[in-house]
């Protein structure tokens, strides 16, 4: 009775033992590589619980992470045939690189006219209402109308911040005041990872017919 009970024992001792080093290992993951939809890849230092997110890997360190997050998209997508005659026509129209634009509205809708954000934002370049009325756009979600005033748009910041490329990227995506008033790219997570992700794409859309 004796012996079996110090076998219990030793056995239940093990179990615990295995399940705090489990325990610890996966407290110890503080980056996590997901992938998104669009082919882009996000790293975090907690674990993200969306249906949007698929988790590629986790680790301890650092170390190796970025360039797990750099295999990012690397396919041109099938949507942007539908939109590339148009893309180009605006783009030479305003003198604006169509590249740059491409790598906008694959970052903020992935070529779909009908995407719509939870801040309201519609249309190919996610129009906001008050930046639609700006250039009389009444149907946000009309691909011609939504792309001929984001193009303005974008034209506009780009010429408001000529040495930063930067600035007027996160002036799209987080406004003018924001930028003003951080003198400089805001320190919001999104808005530096959007910067990051449209100047990556451009690079892709300038080596991509």
């Amino acid at each position: 009775m004796s012996l079996y009970r110090n076998r219990y024992q030793i056995g239940l001792a093990i179990l615990v033992l295995v399940l705090f080093v489990w325990a610890q290992n996966a407290v110890a993951a503080k980056f996590f590589v997901y992938q998104l939809p669009d082919g882009s890849r996000v790293i975090s230092d907690r674990p993200i619980h969306k249906s949007t997110h698929k988790l590629v890997t986790s680790s301890r360190k650092a170390e190796g992470t970025g360039q797990v997050a750099a295999k990012r998209y690397k396919k041109r997508p099938k949507k942007l045939d539908k939109w590339d005659g148009l893309i180009v026509n605006v783009a030479q129209r305003h003198s604006v690189d169509i590249a740059l634009i491409k790598a906008v509205i694959h970052t903020e809708s992935y070529f779909d006219p009908k995407a719509e954000s939870k801040a309201g934002a519609q249309g190919l370049m996610q129009l906001m209402p008050r930046t639609a009325q700006m250039y009389g756009v009444y149907n946000r979600k009309d691909p011609t109308a939504n792309l001929e005033a984001g193009v303005k748009h974008l034209r506009y910041l780009l010429k408001k911040y000529p040495k930063d490329i930067k600035l007027a990227l996160a002036a799209y995506n987080a406004g003018e005041t924001a930028v003003y008033f951080y003198n400089g790219v805001p320190p919001y997570k999104e808005t530096r990872n959007y910067v990051r992700k449209v100047l990556h794409y451009r690079e892709f859309y300038r080596n991509v017919y």
